[in-house]
């Protein structure tokens, strides 16, 4: 399953999300989203979790948790979307 983080921290890393989700479950990817030019983090990134059970856990349980001062906010990211995204770059 793959969903979108949102309201993050700009301290936050791929390492701190990987941390975070790992004790739901195995994490397959982390992608932290960060300006070209400056590498700062804009705030949001995607995690993808193999196991769908472990993901929904995780979502039930981390969504609106506050991390480094701020409440995150976790969302499903739908297949569907994900393809369209990919053909518009």
């Amino acid at each position: 399953m793959n969903f979108y983080i949102g309201n993050l921290a700009f301290g936050v890393t791929e390492k701190d999300l990987k941390e975070l989700f790992i004790e739901f479950g195995e994490v397959a990817s982390t992608k932290l989203i960060t300006d070209k030019f400056s590498g700062q983090s804009k705030g949001f990134a995607f995690l993808e979790m193999p196991n769908n059970s472990d993901a929904d856990k995780a979502i039930k349980a981390l969504n609106g948790k506050t991390v480094q001062g701020r409440n995150i906010k976790i969302t499903q990211v739908e297949e569907n979307n994900k393809k369209r995204q990919k053909k518009r770059f």
